[in-house]
């Protein structure tokens, strides 16, 4: 009877040992399900693709500096030395308040334009136990022309300087080497030249980048418009480049048909033909500083 007592008692606590050691293993397949999903990161190399944003946001407490330019147009011949002689740029300032949410501001030649932004990624590309098939930031930005009119004695209202885009930017990261990214917009015009234009003009961009090598890319950038202003002779923006990572910058050289580089601008005002030569050559130097440490993330 003390033999079976004993027994018992045994198998009890053997029975009680091997369930404890079996929940732990179960946790711990729980917890490497739980890790195996990751967020697929570096979608796009910068913030900007061409002209035109990406979906990418830096990490929280990053401050970006984005300087870009453009030259003449190509087909403006040898006296203006192919377009070199011609040039505008806008100087920007973009700071990560967190891994998700951006703020930027920038100043442009062009019009004297003065622009903020705000960008938010509300969605993830992941992989791994739980996958979502793409990446979503969307985009507000706000553009304000301070250009002084040719007539001194004409004022010219606050209102009438301001035009808005919204984007809604959605991205999928195919392999390491192939990312593409399609972005419903619309430009809002306070003020337009002619009762017969379109205050709000509706767009879609298309933009990709592809790796060639390790530190380079090929992107390019093309914005269809739904309801362009005819009237007014503007093309749809199209844009090449040539992307080169160097450490801490982002070196871009760019091939477009829009001189300017505001979003409210390049969208709806790009009056060049790119197939007839009217094609403006570029580029956009990005340099990232870190002003907060940040965690660092799994890169794919």
């Amino acid at each position: 009877m003390k033999k079976s007592i004993k027994l018992l008692l045994i198998l009890i606590v053997s029975f009680g040992f091997l369930n404890a050691q079996a929940q732990e293993e179960l946790l711990g397949l729980i917890e490497d399900s739980e890790e195996k999903t990751e967020q697929i990161e570096s979608t796009f190399n910068g913030t900007r693709i061409i002209n035109g944003h990406s979906v990418e946001t830096r990490g929280a407490g990053t401050l970006d500096v984005i300087f870009m330019h453009r030259f003449g147009r190509l087909n403006s011949g040898s006296y203006n030395l192919w377009g070199l002689d011609d040039a505008w740029i806008r100087l920007g300032a973009e700071y990560a308040l967190s891994d998700d949410f951006t703020v930027g501001v920038g100043r442009s030649s062009f019009e004297k334009t003065y622009d903020g932004f705000l960008k938010y990624k509300f969605l993830h590309q992941t992989k791994g136990n739980k996958n979502f098939p793409f990446t979503s930031t969307a985009l507000a930005t706000m553009a304000i022309n301070t250009l002084k009119p040719t007539d001194p004695d004409q004022e010219i209202q606050f209102s009438s300087r301001v035009s808005y885009t919204y984007q809604i930017l959605i991205a999928r990261k195919f392999n390491r080497s192939l990312s593409l990214q399609i972005a419903p917009t619309l430009v809002h015009h306070n003020i337009v030249d002619t009762p017969m234009e379109n205050n709000d003009i509706f767009s879609v961009g298309f933009s990709g980048r592809h790796k060639v090598s390790k530190r380079m890319a090929v992107t390019f950038e093309y914005y269809y418009q739904v309801n362009n202003n005819t009237e007014k002779n503007n093309y749809n923006p199209l844009g090449l480049g040539l992307e080169i990572e160097t450490g801490g910058h982002v070196f871009q050289l760019v091939f477009a048909n829009s001189q300017a580089m505001t979003d409210t601008s390049f969208i709806t005002e790009s009056s060049g033909d790119f197939f007839d030569g009217d094609i403006h050559f570029g580029f956009n130097i990005s340099r990232v500083f870190q002003l907060k440490k940040n965690q660092p993330t799994k890169k794919w």
